[in-house]
């Protein structure tokens, strides 16, 4: 078992930056990919990015990609969404989420969710 706790949204004007972060427990926190999700008010959840077992290999949505990162901290059990340049259109609840397989850009494959988080960007 694999539990996840999100942090770190709320309200930002466009251009600003925001962290979250996705605190993990249970399983050895090493042993899977992690991804970060998110779902805007009345449509489908969609990836954002993801990170593998280790940290060494990384992906993006093409619409985040320049201006989020993605990290993990071993020692913390922590992954981390730094959001640079956000965009009204980033408004959404985010969630983090486990792989126990392979890094991977479809929620099917994701065996354990966090409750999520908000985050609104205002124009």
């Amino acid at each position: 078992q694999v539990q996840l706790v999100e942090s770190g949204g709320g309200l930002v004007q466009a251009g600003g930056s925001l962290r979250l972060s996705c605190a993990a427990s249970g399983r050895t926190f090493g042993g899977y990919a992690m991804g970060w999700f998110r779902q805007a008010s009345g449509k489908e959840r969609e990836f954002v990015g993801g990170i593998n077992w280790n940290g060494s290999s990384t992906r993006y949505a093409d619409s985040v990609k320049g201006r989020f990162t993605i990290s993990r901290d071993t020692t913390k059990h922590t992954m981390y969404l730094q959001m640079n340049g956000l965009k009204p259109e980033d408004t959404a609840v985010y969630y983090c989420a486990a792989d126990l397989s392979s890094l991977g850009v479809d929620e099917k494959k994701y065996n354990y969710w966090g409750q999520g988080t908000q985050v609104t960007v205002s124009s």
